[in-house]
């Protein structure tokens, strides 16, 4: 056939059938060469062969046929099959469409977390890890510091140059600066944020060595609570002020909770070179601004010992602490530059290189203040004496700081090495080709050697263990007390008595727990007496227990004891008192501070240590937050716990509306604690509302009416009315002052108080008992007098306008008619009657909403001040104070902003003043908003500011709408049906 014929003109195959036309061919062969076979030659063929012979030759036939043959497109194979590539026993699955997102990886990487960054080996220190541990045993070679201060006033680069002085470490400053910063979150913020404990040997100017416990803390005021846990477990304080900023909010913070702890201050003057680098000012200048930044110091310890209650003052006299360089309890230093100095170990340096000449002491005490220095009769005197006298500090400290910063900047190489060499100052020749600040920091390291200075101010301002343990014990321990007590072997520091620790903080460890695959806890304690060793059985004590309910008493064993030291641990046997160790297998149970006590303490002689104190701030920033999977709300739950542990401020509670809510200090507190949510201890996704802010509720007048509500059996009736406390009280009251001392309330008046609310102990409202015993039974009220404790404690809890707490006011009970049968004066029908009668004097007392005003501090340039003004007046807030920062270009502002109009605040300031405005918030009080929240005809329109007078109504329906309650306050859910009648008889309504 023609091949033509076979094809149309678009070339698609039309001939005869493939299969048909391939038989022919195939037969044809087969023949020809059969006949071809049969005239050459005979075939020698096996068995095997004659079968499969004419079979084989055909299979090779289709092969070359179907290799030849036209296939379709959609029908062409050009890659061999799965199949045929993994083989049979292997499935392969295809998936033709994606249904991952693009930021999620086909193959995830393997997720290894690290909480902290973590040294594989124990470095190498200038003392052996033994004698450090030996020296621990001993409490008066102790000294427990913990270093506090405003945020990014060189709290950490100081703790660096300890650092550095005691580790062979290959020091990189950009490698190695903030080696007490180990979260992560705190490295990629340059911000601290957990308080970091360190135990180094130092020496003093003497060479003895001591052990030293230093805890490095966060100056941001969202992170107060870790200098709360800071100043707990130290004896004294350094307190770091930047020489040009001064004090600051952050700074004023830190000295309250000092003052509240009863430790003593040592004041270092930090970034000293900021005067001569930045400031450029002329040493004089640079003399009255060190002086002016003491002084400030002096006067903000001075207003806040006045404010604090009379018991917060450090020592045992009334008086507050004075700090003065003469006093040696002021120390300048440069973190950056790696110095540090005293008036006495600048005395000294001129003494050793004039030797014999006159005693250090007597040069110090003339180093400071107006003493001048006449250089033609080399005399000092009070009042200058010439022309060319100077002060003594300018003459003989600032004029030869100036010098060396002047030379190392500005002269050559050569020229340096001749003007250094009388001061003994010989560097390698490669660090003399290093940029200047690194030649800075190696000139003046030896210039001024090891911080030999911060070890004799210590020694000599803050006491041992065994010096504070009195006030330490008296301060913090709430316990029997009296010879043979606890507190006897706590303020004896014995290390034979019974082991007494008191944990006040909780570090996560670095990596996960093998066993439950998560991450894993461990106590921070400090030994108050005893000793305390690895395997030993304890009972551990929370921070509510008490002899009459030991519900928050679980026994637990030791399984590891360390010296934590920040990015190592040292492990270790036993420690004994004064001494600050890290312990695994006892966290279980503990939620804030604790108390661990050895087995033999018997029921009767045990004690706690109180809470930490807050210092008046409290956690009134909230978002709520659920998992994006609902899936993984146990995994979220569990996060919140762990978050709630580890960050000690922070709260957590579940709304009506089954919501999860979260509270903290701040914004930023709020962020950092999220963050640990999702990536560390919860490991889930979740979904944040917009941030919010908690309410308190109060009154402004006393109860029009006497209101009363009957228990359900209708056999006992409480009759109360409510008012608002004198100003002042509330805060007193959560502070723990006397009501006595402090507001005249007479000897009745106090015996009458019943009950402190919601707080058992600290709370800020007052029930008392008013009735009169010829109106009342007092034996019967007596009897109930627990149950109607509880229903107010529960009502002052839960407030009637949008469930939150009660602020700021006094309940009366009037009269109470009681069954004289106990059965039916139970507490089942007493608490919640006297709950109800709490809300219904509430509600006829003209209630009000609180909300919390915080108090910022704004530091910018003179020529951003009015965007400040711009900026607060739109967000409700108004200026204090508005200065300019001594002997330098910035201002300060300081102004009350309320809390609920703070978010966002910071970036908003920073837009306008073109990021120059530098600002920090604490909480500063609670305020009335303005407004009737029950007034029922103001109108609320939807995406509309609401006016002054309407916010309160707006608060409070926004409120109960988020948290799932009604729309309004229903009034018969708080009045019985005869109050109701009354009040319409009355001509009242709410």
């Amino acid at each position: 056939m023609d091949d033509d014929s076979q094809y149309d003109e678009f070339g698609n195959y039309i001939g005869p059938d493939l299969a048909e036309s391939e038989e022919e061919n195939i037969g044809y062969d087969l023949s020809g060469e059969e006949s071809d076979h049969e005239q050459t030659a005979p075939q020698h063929v096996t068995m095997e062969e004659e079968e499969e012979g004419p079979n084989s030759t055909s299979l090779v036939r289709m092969e070359d046929a179907e290799a030849n043959q036209v296939i379709l497109h959609e029908e062409k194979s050009f890659y061999p099959s799965a199949q045929q590539v993994y083989g049979e026993d292997v499935e392969t699955i295809v998936q033709e469409e994606d249904t991952q997102l693009l930021s999620e990886p086909i193959v995830k990487p393997k997720r290894v977390e690290h909480t902290q960054l973590q040294e594989k080996d124990l470095p190498q220190t200038s003392y052996k890890k033994g004698f450090l541990v030996d020296l621990l045993k001993t409490p008066e070679l102790i000294r427990n510091l913990v270093m506090v201060g405003h945020l990014h006033h060189g709290k950490s680069t100081l703790m660096d140059m300890l650092i550095a002085s005691t580790h062979h470490l290959p020091w990189n400053l950009e490698k190695h600066k903030r080696y007490t910063d180990t979260h992560m979150l705190e490295r990629q913020r340059g911000m601290s944020i957990k308080s970091s404990p360190m135990t180094l040997v130092l020496q003093s100017q003497e060479e003895k060595s001591y052990a030293f416990n230093l805890m490095d803390t966060p100056g941001h005021v969202d992170f107060m609570d870790e200098v709360s846990a800071g100043t707990r477990f130290a004896d004294g304080a350094l307190l770091v002020v930047d020489a040009v900023e001064g004090v600051m909010v952050g700074t004023e913070q830190a000295i309250k909770r000092c003052l509240r702890e009863r430790i003593p201050i040592i004041l270092v003057v930090n970034k000293v070179e900021r005067l001569i680098l930045e400031l450029k000012l002329p040493p004089t200048d640079a003399y009255f601004k060190l002086r002016h930044v003491i002084e400030e110091v002096n006067s903000t310890i001075q207003r806040l010992s006045g404010s604090s209650s009379p018991s917060s003052s450090p020592s045992s006299s009334s008086s507050p602490q004075r700090l003065s360089p003469l006093r040696g309890n002021v120390l300048f230093a440069s973190g950056q530059s790696t110095w540090i100095f005293s008036l006495s170990s600048f005395s000294q340096m001129y003494a050793d290189t004039y030797p014999g000449t006159f005693p250090a002491s007597a040069l110090a005490r003339r180093l400071w203040g107006e003493r001048f220095y006449n250089p033609s009769s080399r005399t000092f005197s009070p009042k200058p004496q010439d022309k060319g006298a100077t002060r003594s500090f300018v003459h003989f400290i600032l004029e030869p700081l100036y010098k060396i910063y002047a030379q190392v900047v500005g002269e050559e190489t050569k020229d340096l090495q001749k003007s250094l060499h009388p001061l003994g100052i010989r560097l390698k020749a490669k660090d003399w080709e290093m940029e200047v600040p690194d030649l800075l920091r190696a000139v003046l390291h030896q210039f001024f050697g090891p911080p030999t200075a911060l070890v004799d101010a210590a020694l000599q301002h803050i006491p041992s263990p065994a010096q504070h343990a009195q006030d330490k014990v008296n301060h913090i321990y709430r316990g029997p007390r009296g010879p043979g007590s606890l507190e006897e072997s706590m303020i004896k520091v014995n290390p034979d008595a019974p082991t007494v620790l008191h944990v006040a903080k909780l570090y996560a460890d670095s990596t996960l727990d093998t066993g439950t695959g998560r991450i894993a806890f461990h106590a921070f304690a400090r030994v108050m007496s005893g000793r305390v060793r690895v395997g030993q059985n304890i009972q551990v004590l929370g921070q509510g227990y008490s002899q009459a309910d030991e519900e928050e008493m679980a026994p637990a064993t030791v399984d590891a004891l360390w010296l934590h030291c920040s990015r190592y641990r040292i492990p270790i046997e036993e420690a004994g008192p004064g001494a600050w160790v890290l312990l695994a297998g006892v966290d279980a149970t503990i939620l804030g501070t604790a108390t661990l006590l050895d087995l033999s303490i018997p029921r009767e002689s045990r004690g706690i240590f109180r809470g930490l104190d807050w210092a008046g701030a409290t956690p009134t920033f909230k978002v709520a937050v659920e998992p994006v999977n609902p899936t993984e709300l146990p995994k979220m739950l569990e996060g919140l716990r762990r978050v709630n542990r580890t960050y000690p401020m922070s709260v957590t509670r579940v709304e009506e509306s089954g919501e999860h809510v979260l509270l903290g200090s701040g914004e930023m507190y709020l962020d950092c604690a999220l963050h640990d949510l999702r990536r560390l201890y919860g490991q889930v996704e979740v979904r944040v509302s917009d941030p919010t802010v908690r309410f308190n509720e109060t009154v402004v007048e006393m109860s029009g009416l006497r209101c009363w509500s009957e228990t359900q059996n209708h056999r006992n009736k409480l009759t109360m009315v409510a008012e608002p406390l004198d100003r002042g009280i509330a805060e007193d009251l959560e502070a723990g002052a006397y009501l006595r001392e402090h507001y005249q309330w007479d000897l009745l008046a106090s015996r009458s108080i019943w009950a402190f609310g919601p707080d058992l102990r600290l709370g800020s409202n007052i029930l008392c008992d008013d009735t009169l015993p010829t109106e009342t039974d007092k034996k019967l009220l007596k009897s109930v007098k627990d149950s109607i404790r509880q229903g107010f404690q529960w009502g002052t809890r839960e407030g009637p306008l949008c469930d939150e707490p009660i602020r700021n006011v006094k309940f009366k009970i009037l009269d109470a008619t009681l069954s004289p049968e106990p059965i039916h004066r139970g507490s089942g029908q007493i608490i919640p009657a006297a709950r109800r009668v709490c809300y219904s004097a509430f509600l006829t007392a003209k209630p009000r909403l609180m909300e919390p005003v915080n108090y910022i501090e704004v530091q910018a340039p003179a020529d951003c001040v009015a965007a400040v003004y711009d900026v607060l007046g739109r967000r409700r807030g108004h200026v204090l104070h508005d200065l300019g920062k001594a002997g330098s270009p910035l201002y300060s502002v300081q102004a009350l902003i309320p809390a609920i109009d703070s978010f966002g605040f910071e970036t908003d300031l920073r837009t306008h003043t073109q990021g120059q405005a530098f600002v920090q918030q604490v909480f500063d009080h609670w305020q009335v908003v303005p407004g009737d929240p029950l007034d029922r005809s103001i109108p609320l329109r939807p995406l509309e500011p609401s006016p002054a007078p309407h916010l309160a109504r707006d608060f409070m329906l926004k409120t109960r709408r988020r948290k799932g309650l009604s729309e309004d306050v229903s009034v018969g859910k708080y009045f019985d049906e005869s109050m109701l009648l009354h009040m319409a008889a009355k001509g009242r309504t709410l």
